[in-house]
């Protein structure tokens, strides 16, 4: 099983896009390589293969800080399930992992939401998509400041606060402070249960 995460970058003529898809080009090179693992295309629209299903709501949650970060926002959609047919690009491969974020992504503007998933299992969806439309009444509101943070912290999950704070040119106690405004370790909850979800979808 693998996870296809398909986004767009909400009001993306806001910033001038040499002014991000650098640094979003080198996140997603942590994520595997372009145009088989990952691609950006029509200027603010990008697809990336999640290879690790559990992993899959921590990367949507880091590439949501990082435009938030540029003071933009993203819509996504998460499909799980296989992929029957590789092609090159990862635009032109197929799969129920492509069609279940495919469809779902064609819904998300009219439900208003920025993030969801389909899994295929229809009471599991209806779970977890409520818990992300929970997420999202705090992490739709993220400032630029404490999206840096949480960026800095999930791509760093062993830094201590003061060493978050080096990174960021703040101290200890505004990184505190930015923590708990971000509701990180709500956040990171919200991860840890998703995780068993999809473990035991995986079984």
């Amino acid at each position: 099983m693998i996870v296809i995460l398909t986004g767009d970058i909400i009001n993306s003529r806001k910033l001038p896009s040499k002014k991000w898809i650098g640094d979003l080009k080198a996140m997603f090179q942590l994520f595997g390589k372009t145009p088989n693992d990952w691609e950006i295309y029509r200027g603010d629209e990008f697809q990336l293969e999640i290879k690790n299903p559990e992993h899959a709501l921590l990367i949507a949650f880091q590439i949501k800080s990082f435009f938030k970060s540029v003071n933009l926002d993203v819509r996504m959609s998460l499909g799980f399930g296989d992929k029957i047919y590789k092609a090159r690009k990862i635009t032109e491969s197929n799969g129920s992992a492509f069609v279940r974020s495919g469809e779902l992504f064609e819904t998300l503007k009219k439900q208003k939401l920025n993030l969801a998933l389909s899994t295929g299992d229809i009471a599991l969806d209806e779970e977890l998509n409520l818990l992300l439309r929970l997420s999202m009444a705090f992490m739709d509101n993220w400032l630029q400041q404490s999206a840096e943070f949480i960026l800095v912290a999930i791509q760093n999950p062993t830094l201590s606060q003061e060493e978050i704070g080096g990174k960021l040119g703040i101290n200890q106690a505004a990184v505190s402070r930015r923590q708990k405004r971000s509701q990180y370790e709500l956040m990171m909850q919200v991860d840890h249960y998703f995780r068993k979800k999809i473990k035991m979808l995986r079984v």
